[in-house]
């Protein structure tokens, strides 16, 4: 093997490199694709400042941090996983979906907020949906990446849908469907963590 390719393949894999000393974070892989990124109050983070001229989709939202931290398919994935099975608005029918609690994806990007700490999540659309970690909590929401056994798709509800089950807790079951899921934005893409 060639030492380009043999340098790739380590790189890829994860592993330490000879004589570096160093390996990929447990964060993400340098190969992966960022699909969610949090901003404002978070621990040290693990990548820098918001770059106008690349991070095109989060500017023409208005995004701005200083610091954030990411996360890839595998970082999401590898955090314990939740099941629900709430009634979707879309079909009315109920469907399967898995992913962390959002208060472990907070907890593994470093936030130390409290009940009040504010979570504006962003979808790829523009859709804002806040919610307070008091609320992640209670309704047990989630950074779903599954649907009925499958990854969510971009251009579905995926590849991240910030969502709960509704039909579980009696204020919100007696919501109508629409209703039900105003604060769950899909696609999402982004949450400014914002200290009450």
């Amino acid at each position: 093997m060639q030492k380009r390719q043999f340098l790739c393949a380590t790189a890829l894999a994860g592993l330490t490199l000879p004589g570096t000393g160093q390996a990929r974070t447990p964060a993400r892989s340098a190969a992966a694709p960022v699909l969610l990124t949090l901003g404002g109050d978070v621990g040290k983070g693990n990548r820098g400042p918001l770059d106008p001229a690349l991070d095109q989709l989060m500017v023409k939202h208005k995004v701005s941090f200083q610091k954030a931290h990411v996360f890839d398919f595998a970082a999401i994935t590898a955090l314990p996983v939740v099941t629900i099975r709430p009634t979707l608005e879309y079909d009315g029918k109920p469907h399967t979906l898995k992913g962390p609690l959002i208060t472990d994806v907070l907890k593994a990007a470093g936030v130390a907020g409290s009940d009040n700490t504010r979570l504006m999540m962003r979808a790829i659309d523009g859709y804002v949906a806040p919610l307070k970690v008091a609320d992640a909590r209670k309704y047990r929401f989630i950074m779903a990446t599954h649907l009925d056994g499958a990854p969510m798709p971009l251009g579905g509800l995926g590849p991240l849908w910030a969502v709960y089950e509704p039909d579980g807790f009696a204020d919100m079951a007696a919501k109508s469907l629409a209703e039900r899921f105003a604060g769950c934005p899909w696609g999402c893409y982004y949450i400014e963590v914002a200290a009450a």
